[in-house]
């Protein structure tokens, strides 16, 4: 029996390329599927991730109900179309205010155009160009992963919190 064979051994890393927008949905499907504690996620303005649809945000409540330590941060440019297009993703929000932080970048960031998610420092999906469905998933792939989480924590450091759960903020 090989290492990577052997009970109790880390899983294979696994890299998988997409290049439609089918291949970036499957691909945010099996990163919310994977086991973790932090779901981390830039994203322009979040219009790729389909969160107006209910199956996403069951998959993200599904997430944040597996644990009372899971936590969702969210960076982005713009917030417009997830406060007017995504009702059931700010319901989210309200009923896990607890558990999920939504910032809006600062204007000296406003440049990146790149999006991705990272769940924890082991899992990730990456389009290099937010315009276009083309990129990759990561999974088990720690080296990667920590790289991201280290970008998002400094886009996190350049932004302010731009949704809150309630109208007024509190």
């Amino acid at each position: 029996m090989s290492e990577a064979e052997s009970p109790g051994a880390a899983p294979a890393r696994e890299y998988v390329r997409f290049d439609s927008e089918a291949g970036f949905q499957a691909a945010v499907e099996r990163l919310l599927a994977q086991d973790g504690r932090e779901l981390r996620i830039f994203d322009p303005d979040l219009a790729a991730l389909r969160l107006e649809r209910r199956a996403r945000v069951e998959a993200l409540e599904r997430f944040l109900r597996a644990s009372r330590a899971r936590r969702l941060y969210v960076a982005v440019h713009d917030t417009a179309h997830l406060t007017r297009r995504c009702a059931r993703m700010m319901d989210l929000v309200a009923r896990f205010s607890h558990a999920i932080r939504i910032h809006r970048t600062l204007e000296e960031i406003r440049h990146a155009q790149d999006a991705f998610l990272v769940l924890d420092a082991a899992h990730y999906v990456r389009r290099p160009a937010a315009a276009y469905f083309r990129g990759a998933a990561g999974f088990h792939d720690e080296t990667e992963a920590l790289a991201m989480r280290a970008r998002f924590l400094e886009i996190w450091a350049a932004s302010e919190p731009g949704v809150s759960a309630t109208a007024t903020g509190l």
